[in-house]
């Protein structure tokens, strides 16, 4: 008998703990939803809608086809496209490249240099000091400003260091046995091993990129080169009629459709995020759980 309620309660408690989960799920994926669903709603009905939203009132595309004729979106894309190619190949390279130093225990000096890099993961210069730099590298009004000085997280750079010093030391003593230097076993040894924690932090460096906004809104000065965020955030936050209409919009449409146009330019620049995370999932819990391989 104890034995039988033993289990009720074991069953009672999994379900609670699935219940709460659950409703943590939805509170996480229905803001997600609920602004997909009104981008494909009708302008006029979502404006007399209140409460939730389950499904789009009466499927249109129409604010995408307004959203689509604002100029400065596509523009955007290719700029920020090519700011996350390009900083995400850097910020890769140098973490690879650090890690693997950091993660030496025989190096001189490598505690005070871990400390160091710790160090400026909670104290910085601030902003102007920064600005400064910047602008001493004549780097103003320039892409470089939104990939070198952000080249290396910190964070990432610990869980990259920190995976590397759970490998097995066998397996780099057996290439210098045979013969092999740091760049061999570096390429050809230790990145195969920790492949997981690299699609991790290629993840995380692809969503810093795509969602900066701040730093290109104090370093660029050129429309021309303007990142996605920065018009989407026009749009959002300081796209009055005037300021949109001078961009592209036609005003009749903006104010039918200015409500929608918001849902509808926010989907467009999150929708390559989500599109990417499925084919890195696999990889993800794997990454995470760092120093997986073990003796």
């Amino acid at each position: 008998m104890e034995l039988y309620h033993k289990n009720i309660r074991y069953r009672l408690e999994n379900l609670a703990v699935g219940f709460v989960l659950f409703l943590f799920a939805v509170l996480c994926v229905y803001p997600v939803l609920y602004v997909l669903f009104a981008s494909f709603s009708d302008p006029m009905k979502l404006a007399q809608h209140t409460g939730l939203l389950w499904k789009p009132l009466e499927f249109t595309l129409e604010g995408y086809k307004v959203a689509a004729s604002y100029q400065g979106i596509w523009k955007g894309y290719g700029n920020t496209i090519l700011i996350v190619v390009s900083g995400v190949t850097v910020n890769m390279c140098l973490t690879v490249l650090a890690a693997y130093v950091l993660s030496k225990k025989e190096l001189y000096l490598h505690r005070a240099m871990n400390l160091f890099v710790i160090f400026t993961m909670y104290f910085s210069g601030g902003l102007i000091p920064t600005y400064m730099v910047v602008k001493g590298l004549h780097l103003v009004n320039s892409m470089l400003a939104l990939i070198l000085p952000v080249a290396i997280n910190t964070w990432n750079l610990i869980i990259l260091r920190t995976s590397m010093e759970e490998m097995p030391k066998s397996l780099t003593e057996a290439a210098k046995i045979d013969g092999a230097g740091d760049w061999t076993i570096l390429l050809n040894v230790v990145i195969p091993l920790i492949k997981p924690t690299l699609a991790v932090l290629v993840l995380y460096y692809v969503v810093q990129h795509w969602n900066s906004w701040f730093n290109a809104m104090i370093y660029l000065q050129s429309r021309e080169k303007y990142p996605l965020q920065l018009f989407l955030r026009e749009i959002l936050v300081s796209g009055t009629s005037n300021s949109a209409a001078s961009q592209g919009f036609d005003m009749t449409e903006l104010d039918q459709y200015k409500q929608l146009v918001k849902y509808c330019t926010t989907i467009l620049a999150t929708a390559p995020i989500l599109c990417i995370y499925p084919f890195l999932q696999k990889y993800f819990v794997k990454g995470v759980l760092i120093g997986s391989v073990k003796e």
